[in-house]
């Protein structure tokens, strides 16, 4: 077949939501898109252990400790599942952690960001877990199949994530007025880099129209903030708090909530590196993965008696 009946044979494909599997034929930066996109998620589940990690020893009850060291176990899962969907791709597991270590690859910038009291587990699960759910629910239908079965189990416990983080910040909204002011400001740290995790404006977004046309995205960038600001913009009546943003009104015009612009010049500075802990990040996911060098020889060394064991047993 000719590369032009190639890629009309892989379009008819997706248009008829039939799933591109890793052995099927596909345009070559369908490949690179898809595999980006897929370890950009996989480094952000594994560096957005860290922020959440920190608290561990911190948490408040027994019950807290549990529940949140169960999140950041669900969080590594969720970077092993991406990481054997990107590796379908073409690309080895040491080489995209090697990117990640390095500074080469990008994750999200969310996670730049330090977690300064208690309350930021309960903002970080209700905000930042509540903007990622909107991404990922549409990802479910992503013409990628190894990328759209991982995120079921995926967005299933994400969904749980945003729960919990939401009752923590309920519970703390009916404390006392430290912990009320606890709340609030965790809240007002933490709502505009949420807006700023799906991505630059549409117009400024270069790749946005293809992948859409390719079904890797169902939704654009400015789509998903819009619905993530009706969401949230009713939610918080819950918690008898406010966003802290003046702008915001219904507008019965459009039927969405009106809200201020998002400071782009900090979304760039923070995308390009510098951001409040972008430097931390990578030192301590590098010093991690050195002292963890030992577990993975272990495991290897482990492996490979096993395997000399059932070779011998078949001899």
């Amino acid at each position: 077949m000719s590369l032009h009946d190639l890629e009309k044979t892989f379009q008819d494909k997706i248009d008829k939501e039939i799933k591109i599997e890793p052995k099927d034929w596909m345009p070559e930066a369908y490949r690179k898109t898809n595999l980006r996109q897929i370890s950009q998620h996989a480094h952000s589940e594994i560096v957005g252990m860290l922020p959440e990690g920190n608290w561990i020893t911190r948490a408040p009850t027994l019950k807290r400790k549990a529940i949140l060291i169960a999140k950041v176990q669900d969080e590594a899962g969720h970077g092993l599942y991406l990481y054997s969907a990107a590796e379908t791709l073409g690309t080895s597991r040491e080489q995209m952690v090697e990117d990640l270590n390095s500074g080469k690859a990008k994750y999200s910038s969310i996670f730049n960001y330090p977690t300064l009291t208690w309350a930021d587990m309960g903002a970080v699960g209700w905000l930042v877990d509540g903007a990622a759910i909107l991404n990922q629910v549409m990802l479910c239908r992503t013409s990628y199949g190894p990328y759209a079965r991982a995120m079921v189990r995926i967005c299933k416990e994400e969904s749980f994530h945003q729960r919990q983080g939401f009752e923590t910040l309920l519970v703390l909204s009916k404390g006392t007025k430290e912990q009320k002011a606890m709340c609030q400001d965790a809240i007002n740290r933490w709502w505009w880099p949420s807006l700023m995790m799906f991505g630059p404006k549409d117009s400024e977004s270069t790749n946005s129209d293809q992948s859409i046309k390719w079904k890797i995205k169902r939704k654009t960038n400015d789509e998903l903030r819009q619905q993530f600001v009706d969401m949230i913009t009713e939610q918080i009546k819950l918690l008898g708090m406010t966003l802290p943003d003046e702008n915001i009104r219904w507008n019965k015009e459009r039927n969405h909530y009106d809200f201020g612009e998002i400071n782009w010049d900090e979304f760039w500075n923070v995308v390009k590196g510098n951001g409040p802990c972008n430097k931390q990040r990578l030192e301590v996911k590098n010093k991690d993965h050195q002292e963890g060098l030992w577990v993975r020889e272990a495991a290897l060394a482990y492996a490979e008696k096993k395997r000399l064991r059932v070779t011998a047993k078949v001899a």
